[in-house]
């Protein structure tokens, strides 16, 4: 018999809702096959087999939300295998029940996933979650195997039985997060939540939303981020008159393409040249060191129903404007139908949110943890600028710049700010 677990569809991912199965009892399925879709706290995923077997047990209905990961959700029978005890039957209230953690029980601090494997030219090691963990409970060395999963991918039967690599054994369970270990030392009490009765607010005097995955996770990851990372803002005004004009022609160009350049997109190309002519602005905050990446991967904020998402352009430096432009469409659309693949919203270098849609002149945003600066970008509007002693009108920007002060200091995010300014208000330089 073979458990089919909840997989971790992202290294953050500690629970998420069993949206559909594809599959019933009695159904036989190979590697490879769509079983399930696994909602998360960004995205709907399918999820695929990765044995063979036929389907003896549904062991989480389809609907279930706050399922955790390496939960059996479904039974396996492998070929020639006998079938297990079928499980008896549980409740609605019992499995809600168990998905809610006891309030006796103290908080534990989820074991961070592992980095996915690579061989020793430094490829990726494509290894279901599965025969992942298997390889790290046996102490075997996954460069070692050769995947007869789909696509060479490694699955259960391939570890099992491997040999163990010497010197490796179980993996060690992973230490407190730094945040609670910084609480135990510095003797603060973390705040009790309160409810709105306590805080003068009758009940019956409003109606209660519950918080789906996405809300709970852009929660979590804005207090850690606010409490743990020094930030500060840097704000500079940009004239965007010729912007404007290059625009225009640039997409009369393009329109017989069916693709139109907007100005955001014009901001993440200027990003990201500036973020190489100053390259210490693309950079990340580790215990280890200062990351300094390589290309300029910007996430661009999205607003999607019940929350953000930051979808990325990677190596925007290299791209164009055009490119740019489809890239950043097609994300923002499949970003509002939760159909993004994991690697296209996590990571990231740099951060840009543009509220000028809305007519928002001016904002400071919360850091995108491990990126060291996020640009918040305000609406164009008419303003009288002095040129040559003379009062004219010109059609300015404001742009704020918020760094993580561990990594990125004022003069280099005023540089950084420097190198973007010029290409904004001269953006020919962006098409040669």
């Amino acid at each position: 018999m073979t458990d089919i677990l909840m997989p971790a569809l992202s290294p953050t991912m500690e629970e998420g809702v069993l949206a559909k199965w594809h599959v019933k009892v009695g159904d036989v399925v190979s590697a490879g096959d769509v079983i399930a879709e696994i909602e998360t706290d960004k995205a709907t995923m399918e999820v695929e087999a990765v044995d063979e077997g036929e389907v003896t047990d549904i062991l989480v209905p389809e609907g279930t939300e706050n399922v955790k990961v390496n939960t059996p959700i479904a039974r396996l029978k492998d070929e020639g295998g006998a079938a297990a005890p079928k499980p008896a039957a549980k409740t609605e209230d019992a499995l809600k029940t168990e998905a809610a953690p006891a309030k006796a029980e103290a908080p534990k601090a989820a074991a961070p996933a592992p980095a996915a494997p690579k061989s020793e030219n430094g490829e990726r090691i494509f290894v279901s979650p599965l025969a992942r963990r298997i390889a790290a409970q046996n102490g075997v060395d996954l460069k070692s195997i050769k995947g007869t999963g789909p696509h060479g991918r490694i699955v259960k039967r391939d570890v099992e039985g491997a040999p163990q690599t010497a010197g490796k054994g179980v993996a060690q369970p992973a230490a407190a997060s730094t945040a609670s270990a910084a609480a135990a030392t510095s003797g603060i009490e973390p705040r009790k939540a309160q409810s709105l009765a306590q805080m003068g607010i009758p009940d019956g005097s409003y109606d209660l939303i519950p918080l789906d995955g996405m809300r709970k996770a852009v929660a979590r990851r804005m207090v850690d981020s606010i409490q743990n990372v020094p930030h500060f803002p840097l704000f500079i005004d940009v004239e965007i008159d010729q912007l404007m004009a290059v625009r225009a022609k640039v997409n009369k160009m393009l329109e017989p393409q069916g693709i139109k350049v907007s100005v955001n997109d014009f901001v993440i190309k200027a990003a990201a040249l500036a973020l190489k002519a100053v390259p210490e602005a693309n950079a990340s905050y580790t215990p280890e060191g200062i990351a300094m990446h390589h290309n300029a991967d910007v996430s661009m904020a999205v607003a999607i129903d019940g929350g953000l998402i930051t979808p990325i352009i990677k190596k925007a430096e290299t791209k164009g404007l055009a490119q740019i432009a489809t890239e950043s469409k097609d994300l923002a659309k499949r970003a509002r139908e939760r159909k993004l693949k994991p690697e296209e919203f996590q990571g990231g270098t740099f951060s840009v949110s543009n509220l000028g849609m809305f007519g928002i002149k001016q904002f400071t945003s919360i850091i995108n943890e491990p990126q060291g600066c996020i640009m918040s970008v305000g609406a164009g509007e008419q303003r009288a600028v002095i040129k040559d002693g003379q009062v004219v009108a010109a059609t300015v920007m404001t742009v704020t710049l918020t760094c993580d002060h561990r990594v990125v200091d004022g003069a280099t995010g005023a540089r950084f700010l420097q190198a973007f300014k010029p290409l904004i208000e001269d953006p020919v330089a962006m098409l040669a």
